[in-house]
Parts: C-alpha cells; structure tokens; sequence
C-alpha cells in the first residue's frame, strides 16, 4: 500500500502569509482493481501551507508506490488527500486527479479539506 512516510516535509519559509502552492505530475499511474489494466492520471496537489511544505522528491517516491496498486481512482485522491494532508497540516489543500480515457470515458476525481481562499480557482 502506498506509504505516507515517505512524504517528507520542510518549514514554510513563509507561515506569515496564504499562498498557493502547485505540484503537478502527468506521470501517475496505478492499476484498476476489476481489470488490472493501468490507470494514468495527471495528478494536481494544490494546497496553501500553514508551517509545513511537502518535499518534490519524497511526493515523487509516493505516487511511485501507487504504480502496482489496486485502487479505483475515488480511492486514489481520497487516500492522497488523507496522507498529504495528515504529513503537512495545511490551511487548505486539494488533490485532482484527471484520469485519462479508458472505454470511452475520462475521469476527474476531486477532493479538498479547508477553507479555500478566495485566489484559489475550482479545478
């Protein structure tokens, strides 16, 4: 199972202030639990820091260890958005996940926690 101990965290260098930050990979991938085809999604991790950032290379190791995982893509963004957010205590974050077509059907799965600010668009 994908393991939130990977993330690995730094101080806000700015806790003062609400700013967005915007992690954003194309390369995600995981496996459909009733076909055991490969699921590949873009992943967008939108959130406003309170005194914790995610580090890049530890959030890469973490969606890696989705890449055998059985999971349907509402799982995927919910447990993203538990693990994410249970390791940095944001103000506000949210996790997207755009599924790319399978059987004629593209997906966008969306999960937030917080209050969004006002400069934070809906996905």
């Amino acid at each position: 199972a994908p393991m939130p101990d990977l993330v690995e965290t730094f101080p806000n260098p700015a806790p003062q202030r609400d700013y967005l930050i915007r992690h954003t990979t194309e390369e995600f991938t995981s496996v459909c639990p009733k076909t055991g085809q490969p699921d590949f999604a873009t992943i967008d991790l939108d959130y406003v820091p309170d005194e914790l950032c995610v580090e890049l290379k530890s959030l890469k190791l973490y969606y890696q260890s989705y890449r055998n995982q059985g999971i349907y893509y509402e799982g995927v963004v919910n447990k993203m958005l538990d693990d994410l957010a249970g390791a940095t205590k944001p103000r506000y974050m949210r996790v997207t996940g755009r599924f790319n077509l399978r059987g004629g059907f593209g997906s966008v799965v969306s999960v937030e926690i917080g209050d969004r600010p006002s400069f934070v668009a809906l996905p």
